[in-house]
């Protein structure tokens, strides 16, 4: 179940920002200062090859998986980042977000579901 990380660090010059995590899913969202939505970015099935789909207003979606930095053998790891990747299910995604986010504000949760819904290729 989706909790919120508590005095998540603010970037100056950006959107105010929560972050939701658990075990599937971490969700980050980029709030106006007016509170409304102005991006997101749902990463999901950390576990078994982590995926991200950020949303923002007025430039739309993407969809990327994580490269993690850790498959260089003999190695340091190195830093996570967000590498190029096609098919997003989006009616499997949302579904399985609608049962992770009871903690969500429904006004949150319905835009989120709705925006996963919109995702275009899905």
């Amino acid at each position: 179940m989706l909790r919120e990380i508590a005095k998540v660090r603010q970037i100056p010059g950006e959107p105010a920002r929560r972050w939701y995590s658990d075990n599937y899913f971490d969700l980050v969202i980029w709030q106006d200062p007016g509170n409304d939505i102005a991006g997101f970015q749902l990463c999901y099935d950390k576990q078994h090859g982590e995926r991200a789909l950020t949303w923002r207003f007025g430039s739309g979606f993407s969809h990327n998986q994580v490269d993690t930095g850790e498959s260089r053998p003999g190695k340091y790891k190195s830093t996570p980042i967000l590498a190029e990747d096609g098919t997003f299910n989006m009616e499997e995604i949302a579904a399985k977000f609608l049962g992770h986010c009871d903690a969500l504000e429904s006004g949150t949760r319905d835009f989120i579901y709705h925006k996963l819904l919109e995702y275009p290729n899905g």
